[in-house]
């Protein structure tokens, strides 16, 4: 039996970092939610609405479907990790 298969997705999930409105932060949260298995969401300076998102592994494609979609709704915009300093930022 073959236990490995180069077709699996990774094992891993990916980080992305987006700054939305502080407003939106807790829709955007409960919209990931909503999808079960697609993501996680982790807010790391609620201030600036700095979040950092978890995609499922293998789960990249929806994650991008579905921020096409939220863009309509509210700002959301990609944000170099490098220029986040400490993670997580708690005031």
């Amino acid at each position: 039996m073959e236990f490995f298969n180069e077709e699996c997705p990774p094992m891993r999930s990916a980080i992305c970092y987006f700054r939305v409105d502080r407003k939106e932060i807790c829709f955007f949260r409960f919209i990931l939610e909503a999808y079960d298995g697609l993501a996680a969401l982790r807010t790391l300076d609620p201030r600036q609405g700095i979040v950092a998102v978890h995609i499922a592994p293998g789960r990249d494609a929806d994650f991008l479907d579905l921020l096409a979609d939220l863009k309509h709704s509210f700002r959301i915009e990609a944000v170099k990790s490098d220029t986040i300093t400490d993670d997580p930022i708690f005031f």
